[in-house]
């Protein structure tokens, strides 16, 4: 009976040892929007910018190349009851022709545009977490989330800022500090929310 009675003893201490702690080990947690890290952070304007100067020649030749189709189609269906009837199937040749060539490179062109942003958002991600990873080691944060599973969080979880400032003071360059690199020097942590 004796037995019974320490056993039961001990758990009930084991069970209140686990209760209390919670009481003395409050974490501090963090929520980070990685969307908006992605488009304000100086790194993910400089990814959306080189994005944008390497592809807009060829957005323009596409431009360019869709009017001269709308104006051959225009044409043809202006003029197309004048002309002979050679010169009409060489006019609809030439236009089905141009339209199959155009529908390709708009394909190539997507295609490229689109692995290339993946490829660009990959290290970006990976830029990203690490200077998250950075502020919450320099700020002391037990956990970091994001806002993309989270349903609901108060204001003062939101490092966001924080994350952002310290992306800035280390400039638009879109290579981060190699991993372990303490930032110079950490924003100062939000507020921890009280109970």
């Amino acid at each position: 009976m004796r037995l019974i009675s320490s056993k039961v003893a001990v758990w009930a201490m084991a069970a209140g040892a686990l209760v209390a702690l919670p009481a003395w080990a409050d974490p501090k947690i963090g929520i980070v929007d990685a969307q908006r890290l992605l488009e304000e952070s100086p790194q993910g304007k400089a990814v959306q910018e080189s994005m944008r100067a390497e592809f807009a020649p060829r957005q323009r030749t596409l431009q360019a190349q869709e009017q001269t189709l709308k104006a051959k189609f225009e044409k043809l269906q202006k003029d197309g009851a004048t002309m002979t009837e050679d010169q009409r199937q060489k006019a609809e040749k030439d236009l089905r022709e141009g339209q199959r060539d155009f529908e390709r490179a708009k394909g190539e062109f997507q295609d490229d545009i689109s692995a290339r942003r993946n490829e660009e958002m990959s290290r970006l991600q990976r830029t990203l977490g690490e200077e998250v990873r950075n502020y919450a080691k320099a700020n002391n944060y037990d956990m970091v989330f994001s806002t993309e599973g989270i349903v609901y969080a108060a204001q003062t979880y939101d490092i966001t800022p924080g994350v952002l400032a310290a992306m800035q003071a280390h400039g638009g360059g879109s290579a981060a500090k190699p991993a372990g690199t303490p930032s110079a020097s950490p924003t100062p942590a939000p507020a921890k929310p009280s109970k």
